[in-house]
């Protein structure tokens, strides 16, 4: 069993998702099924057998939501410490090499989305920012080396 975390808002939208999968995805190919099935001899009827496979994905698909939601865990936002970086964090970082100013919020890697900022905790810069506090430096390998990032400002 594997643990998951996740905020309340990302776990609601992963059990929307499954639901959807369950309430509307699955009936839909049942009735493709059963169409397909109506038209004859199922050892060569493509639709058939595409629409089986794709009923073998969605129900490999539903298992694998159902098995995260039962081990998913809310994180409790209010216990976290604001003083170094942690998961849910938001932390404006400046790039020492160029000068440049980041500002990222370190999320559970099922909620990262990068065009809204939020970057997964496992990360090579978000596991280079972990623990440290305002005005520390930090180190990060990236593919284009090593880059020396400040810690400018940590909030929640």
């Amino acid at each position: 069993m594997k643990v998951t975390y996740y905020r309340e808002e990302g776990l609601e939208n992963l059990k929307k998702e499954l639901d959807h999968l369950i309430r509307v995805e699955r009936p839909s190919l049942s009735k493709q099924i059963a169409e397909a099935r109506d038209k004859g001899d199922l050892s060569e009827n493509a639709e058939y057998h595409a629409a089986k496979e794709a009923q073998g994905m969605l129900e490999l698909k539903i298992s694998k939501m159902q098995e995260l939601v039962r081990n998913a865990r809310i994180i409790d936002e209010s216990k976290l410490d604001a003083s170094k970086v942690l998961l849910l964090s938001t932390v404006v970082i400046k790039n020492l090499k160029n000068g440049a100013e980041m500002k990222y919020t370190l999320v559970p890697e099922q909620e990262a989305d990068m065009k809204a900022a939020k970057i997964s905790v496992t990360s090579p810069i978000a596991k280079g920012l972990l623990g440290k506090k305002v005005g520390d430096t930090a180190d990060i390998k990236v593919p284009a080396g090593t880059i020396p990032f400040k810690i400018i400002e940590i909030t929640r």
